[in-house]
């Protein structure tokens, strides 16, 4: 009996002493399939749930029914490739764009996951022949914000839910209550290209973090993973305090972009590759407490901080929509004219 006490001593010691992290998806592309149709087309062509209304920064001069057009979403046809600017020619640019794919019908599982008929995010980007290095980063319509309020979409405006606490963007970009990150993989669909594969995350505090995952030297789908070498595993060589909670309880991790690498002694020209989903692995900053109080209700501390950030994304991001109708009001009279 003593001799069993020991053992079971000994493993519970030995549990103690190593962390095991949360793994959670911080973006998943078959989840952002275009659901509504906004403008003159017929097809989907926005994301739902994840729609944003710009029309607030627009000014007046725009009548009710193009306001109403002012939405964009995260659906994967809104997001774009932005190219180093030593690349960045009128050939380059119009040649690298985004897609939202369907896979076949015969596609085989990965990893035990069906992957037939699932709609994933397509990327071509058009290099430069030159040798020259080079990179493309592949990035949203818009910067996504950590703490939104959830809204629902009745067919024509964006209505918000005053009593979320800023969830509307949790897994759709945003992972929160992240500690110390351990590992980052995405499912990415290769085709035997040499170029170099990486993402860019940003935490609360505005520090941004380029992560490289790997080449793109193979066929089919392939999940690439960064594992953090300064992640320590073992609790007793940690280093321990405590922190505050309310309103520093939830760090979080966002998604900024990916980066597309080109070597000068690569191949230019097209680059073809598809993204499923992005997964973190990390510590809790604070454990799953049950709390007497619902902090943010009352404070709105961490509300506050992201509205003027949040503000001036959203001015940034309707003047350059608005610019954008304005060019296709533009495109379409002139091929109105042409006919």
């Amino acid at each position: 009996m003593r001799k069993l006490c020991v053992l079971i001593g000994i493993a519970l010691l030995f549990t103690g002493a190593f962390v095991f992290a949360e793994s959670e998806v911080l973006i998943d592309f078959t989840k952002l399939t275009a659901d509504v149709t906004l403008g003159d087309g017929q097809e989907p062509n926005e994301h739902a749930e994840t729609l944003i209304d710009f029309s607030s920064v627009a000014g007046s001069s725009w009548d009710a029914e193009t306001k109403a057009k002012m939405k964009t979403s995260l659906a994967i046809d809104n997001w774009g490739v932005e190219l180093a600017s030593s690349a960045r020619n009128v050939t380059n640019q119009r040649n690298s764009l985004t897609k939202a794919i369907v896979t076949l019908d015969t596609a085989r599982p990965f990893q035990g996951e069906e992957m037939a008929g699932k709609t994933v995010m397509g990327i071509r980007v058009h290099f430069p022949l030159a040798n020259y290095n080079s990179y493309a980063l592949i990035i949203p319509p818009f910067e996504i914000p950590a703490y939104e309020k959830k809204t629902d979409f009745d067919g024509s405006n964006v209505n918000v839910d005053e009593s979320d606490l800023g969830t509307k963007f949790d897994n759709y970009g945003v992972v929160k209550n992240v500690g110390v990150l351990k590992s980052v993989s995405a499912t990415v669909y290769g085709s035997n290209f040499a170029n170099g594969f990486g993402l860019v995350l940003k935490d609360q505090n505005g520090r941004e973090q380029t992560i490289f995952l790997d080449y793109l030297t193979f066929d089919g789908w392939r999940n690439l993973e960064w594992k953090n070498p300064n992640y320590i595993t073992d609790v007793r060589n940690r280093q321990i305090r405590r922190y505050p909670l309310y309103p520093k309880s939830e760090p979080f991790v966002k998604l900024l972009g990916f980066v597309i690498y080109r070597d000068a002694m690569q191949e230019g020209g097209d680059i073809i590759t598809y993204i499923k989903d992005v997964t973190i692995t990390y510590d809790k900053a604070i454990l799953d407490t049950a709390r007497d109080i619902n902090d943010e209700k009352f404070w709105n501390i961490l509300s506050d901080r992201q509205k003027d950030r949040k503000e001036a994304e959203l001015r940034r991001l309707g003047n350059k929509q608005v610019l954008r109708i304005l060019e296709k009001e533009k495109m379409h009279k002139a091929e109105t004219a042409g006919e």
